[in-house]
């Protein structure tokens, strides 16, 4: 039985309709996160200088703590100061090495 010569127009004429307007969306789609995504970048590397001295300043009241936690233990005679202070001393490693990865992942200087 053949269909009726109006309804295969119709049935082309929409799927026509259907694959610009996906198309179209898809393309409105892509330019919007491609601009979220550049907006996110700038927002990341504008914050970065103030995240990076934030985190100098945690360094540093690191090493002060381990110092004095390391001298107290010294003072008191405690038999495992060398593990303590090799202890305090790879938090400080650590911290900076997880400053330079952030720096060349973003690729920020």
């Amino acid at each position: 039985m053949n269909k009726p010569l109006i309804f295969q127009k119709s049935v082309r004429v929409a799927a026509i309709f259907f694959t610009v307007l996906s198309v179209g969306v898809g393309n409105a789609f892509a330019q919007t996160v491609s601009s979220a995504l550049g907006n996110a970048d700038t927002e990341i590397r504008s914050s970065f200088t103030p995240v990076s001295r934030i985190m100098y300043a945690v360094m540093a009241i690191i090493g002060v703590v381990g110092a004095i936690s390391v001298y107290g233990k010294w003072s008191a005679g405690d038999p495992d100061t060398r593990k303590s202070a090799a202890s305090w001393f790879g938090a400080l490693i650590f911290a900076g090495l997880v400053l330079l990865v952030l720096k060349a992942v973003f690729g920020v200087s």
